[in-house]
């Protein structure tokens, strides 16, 4: 039975290692959307962080797709807001962390929970400790990572 259980565990591993591989692999998408979903931002509205100041969880009523990526909002306006450039609402790196893109010239997930709107261009960071360090010298992430991103993608 030990050995069943061994086996098993391993196999599983295996299995996740190479699901993982995968996605990393796939991590180039021009949008983050996650590894088991192909909603931006994780289905929160894009534009409610221009017009509310906060990220608002979007519906499935109201959806488009933009960069192989499924964008939903709150409302038709905010919808047709987007459709008519999406270029100004959409995060910039595609919603991957900025950080991560400007300090390590890679790409780690976002949270569209720790976010900022720095001279009109909307920022997503990894977590509250990531943005705490990225907030302060924004400027600086933000030209190396402007730098870095057409390279990160390939």
């Amino acid at each position: 039975m030990r050995t069943y259980w061994k086996t098993l565990t391993f196999a599983l591993l295996l299995a996740c290692q190479a699901l993982f591989s995968t996605q990393a692999m796939a991590a180039s998408d021009p949008i983050y959307t996650g590894f088991f979903s192909n909603k931006a931002l994780e289905g929160y509205d894009t534009v409610a962080y221009f017009t509310d100041g906060k990220p608002v969880k979007g519906s499935d009523k109201f959806k488009a797709k933009y960069q192989g990526a499924e964008w939903w909002f709150t409302s038709k306006e905010h919808l047709d807001m987007f459709t008519s450039d999406p270029d100004k609402y959409a995060p910039q790196y595609g919603g991957y962390c900025a950080w991560a893109v400007g300090a390590k010239n890679q790409l780690a997930p976002g949270d569209p929970h720790q976010w900022t709107i720095h001279q009109g261009k909307l920022y997503i960071n990894y977590d509250q400790s990531v943005q705490d360090t990225w907030l302060p010298k924004k400027e600086a992430f933000i030209q190396s990572a402007d730098a870095n991103w057409p390279k990160v993608l390939n």
